[in-house]
């Protein structure tokens, strides 16, 4: 798994990377634009919504919803991410923190429309997705959505599968989503779908 320095180091190559491996449907960015695209397309059925986005990196899904005219706050632990999503996003609120320690200080008590996390939630391990994502729902307003668009597999199976054929360049340090399983640790307090992009990416969209 990358550190802050790793991911400083990554930033101004990072979305090159991104394309090469979306562009030839390989682990583990197969699918990533629809996944973006779709995600988009979602908020973009409510005009001027709040929308924070957990681990933005660049700001490639941010700044266009910045752009389109949505109030935007951020998270991402990459001092040089930010940097550069900043540039795009001059009025957009971003803070640096690490996600592992839960959510930032400074908006604990705000109310969203939409959470958006792409590509960043796999950083947490499994026993610490539950709680961050319970935290999450309470920051959502009662008809507002978290979209989590990430590596991700319907079952257990789907998962070791892909891993067993991608085995050169598996990122071992990285806890990819089954959905199933995440379904059944929040099924009491929210509702989950699971929609596949990919055959290693996919869309959670949890509410309420």
């Amino acid at each position: 798994m990358l550190d802050q320095q790793g991911f400083n180091l990554w930033a101004d190559n990072y979305d090159k990377t991104v394309q090469i491996s979306e562009e030839n449907n390989e682990y583990p960015f197969a699918g990533y634009k629809e996944i973006l695209n779709t995600i988009y397309k979602t908020i973009m059925e409510e005009a001027h919504s709040n929308v924070l986005d957990i681990g933005f990196g660049t700001g490639i899904l941010a700044t266009k919803l910045y752009e389109a005219g949505h109030q935007i706050d951020g998270i991402d632990f990459s001092t040089r991410m930010i940097s550069i999503a900043q540039a795009k996003m001059s009025k957009a609120n971003l803070l640096e923190w690490d996600i592992s320690k839960g959510i930032h200080p400074d908006i604990r008590g705000n109310q969203y429309d939409f959470i958006v996390s792409t590509y960043a939630l796999h950083h947490l391990t499994d026993k610490e997705k539950v709680p961050f994502i319970r935290e999450l729902l309470s920051l959502i307003k009662d008809d507002g959505k978290i979209l989590i668009g990430d590596v991700a597999f319907e079952t257990r199976e789907q998962l070791n599968a892909c891993r067993h054929n991608n085995i050169d360049h598996w990122d071992h340090d990285e806890f990819y989503f089954v959905y199933e399983e995440i379904k059944l640790a929040l099924e009491h307090i929210c509702h989950c779908e699971f929609h596949k992009v990919s055959h290693c990416g996919g869309i959670i969209v949890i509410t309420k």
